[in-house]
């Protein structure tokens, strides 16, 4: 394939704290700020603490879920006083890092996300974007010893709601798995590591390195599955089974048992071979969500370069 070139990726934005309970980031980001590290090598780095109210109470959000409010129809919304503070909050950051679809916004912006499901290390990214397919590949030959996935949402950058839709190239780093206000060594460490990477990456990117081209797997969302309900209070009836539990990104086939209800009884998977992941995610009961599924695939990379 012919190479594809990209600018110089100059100014980074780095963030946590979009959900104030997923501590990885929020204390990432500390550091970050306590060192006053406001450049690696070639590049400038932005650190954002994205909801400081959120983390100053540690829960998800204080109105609304802030990683749901960076859709362009939302960020250009009128707001008064009376609006949710994460949408306000939400304007306010895409002033300051974006705006979104503009060339004053950062090159990069990369999200550090926790998730209590045992999804290890993840990037989640919008759309086809070869130069974060690269990164992800990088990561991948760098960190042998972890499995580090990539999840792909096939949302036009427009309609895309979460935080690393600002910056000109973007993904959030989803980790677990993690309790809720709680920050867990091994998962600190394992997201520090990938940062590193990519900032090295960045380097070599920014000097003149040549990235060769190659495969790298996905997942694509395909559709989410709800618990069981009592389909008149709406309360749940089952709980994920414990052979699904932890089973983030192994393949589900039909007949295999996926919940199990409280008076004992077995619910079994009716429907094509996918890939669960968020598997009982804490965050998810409000959004009726059990898990979700995803279909594998691979792309082809072009090499990649900077613009001469």
């Amino acid at each position: 394939m012919e190479s594809v070139s990209f600018p110089p990726l100059s100014r980074v934005a780095v963030s946590g704290g979009t959900h104030g309970n997923e501590m990885t980031g929020v204390y990432m980001v500390r550091h970050l700020q306590k060192e006053k590290i406001d450049k690696i090598g070639s590049v400038s780095v932005s650190t954002v603490l994205s909801n400081p109210r959120a983390v100053e109470i540690c829960r998800r959000y204080v109105e609304t879920d802030l990683n749901r409010c960076f859709t362009e129809a939302l960020l250009n919304s009128p707001v008064t006083d009376s609006s949710p503070y994460e949408l306000r909050r939400a304007q306010e950051l895409n002033a300051q890092i974006g705006p979104k679809g503009s060339k004053e916004a950062v090159d990069l912006l990369i999200d550090i996300h926790n998730t209590t499901s045992n999804m290890g290390l993840c990037l989640i990214l919008y759309s086809i974007d070869w130069l974060t397919l690269h990164i992800l590949k990088y990561l991948q030959s760098k960190m042998a010893s972890v499995e580090v996935r990539a999840i792909q949402l096939d949302i036009p950058i427009a309609e895309a709601y979460s935080l690393e839709s600002v910056g000109k190239h973007g993904f959030a780093i989803e980790a677990g798995p993690q309790p809720n206000g709680v920050v867990r060594a091994d998962i600190h460490n394992l997201v520090k590591e990938a940062v590193d990477h990519i900032f090295s990456w960045l380097q070599e990117f920014n000097s003149g390195s040549t990235f060769e081209g190659g495969e790298v797997e996905a997942y694509t969302l395909v559709k989410s599955i709800d618990y069981p309900r009592n389909p008149v209070t709406g309360e749940i009836t089952a709980a994920v089974h414990s052979q699904l539990q932890d089973n983030d990104f192994k393949l589900l086939q039909r007949g295999n048992p996926i919940f199990m209800s409280f008076s004992g009884e077995t619910v079994k998977y009716d429907g094509e071979d996918l890939y669960p992941f968020f598997v009982n995610e804490c965050a998810y009961y409000e959004k009726k969500i059990a898990f979700h599924l995803a279909r594998k695939i691979k792309l082809t990379l072009p090499p990649i370069k900077v613009t001469d």
